[in-house]
């Protein structure tokens, strides 16, 4: 591999990452016009993307800096800034490891959002109702997200996989 072709697969990588942040930005933003973005009861559309690092390994960062930059213009508090993002990236790294079977990788997200999001909800925010509650409406949220939407958006992009998340030269 030459010189050129490291710093292709390099600029690639960090397209890909910064077109998945900038996607689950959106789509964060989009949750938060319907109140689904945070608080007890939460589908962001964006955890549907927790899928793509089936795809490439881009998706960690890409989705962990989404979760920052959609954390802190949605007005979230500052340990949801951090506790959300860093729920998010152990998702993103659990679903990379378990690349190889495309039902598992929706898996990580999930219990990581609702065993970390639950002590956000209740300690930074307030907001009652307990932390058993929130690992089943936070748990429930994630299901709907990254599961049954995630699972979607898997199936819709492993057609067209090997043009949009190709890292080879040309």
């Amino acid at each position: 591999m030459t010189t050129t072709d490291t710093q292709r697969q390099h600029t690639v990588y960090i397209a890909q990452a910064a077109v998945i942040a900038a996607i689950y930005t959106v789509l964060t933003i989009i949750a938060a016009g319907f109140d689904l973005a945070s608080g007890a009861i939460q589908v962001r559309f964006s955890e549907a993307l927790t899928v793509l690092p089936f795809f490439t390994p881009a998706a960690i960062p890409g989705l962990t800096i989404g979760c920052v930059i959609s954390n802190i213009v949605t007005g979230c508090a500052l340990p949801d800034i951090i506790f959300g993002s860093l729920a998010t990236f152990l998702g993103a790294i659990g679903s990379y490891a378990l690349r190889r079977n495309r039902y598992l990788c929706s898996v990580p997200p999930i219990v990581s959002n609702a065993l970390i999001i639950p002590f956000v909800l209740s300690f930074a925010y307030h907001i009652p109702g307990g932390i058993p509650y929130f690992m089943l409406t936070v748990g429930a949220g994630e299901v709907i997200s990254c599961l049954f939407l995630g699972q979607i958006l898997l199936t819709a992009l492993l057609p067209v996989r090997n043009r949009i998340f190709t890292q080879e030269s040309e």
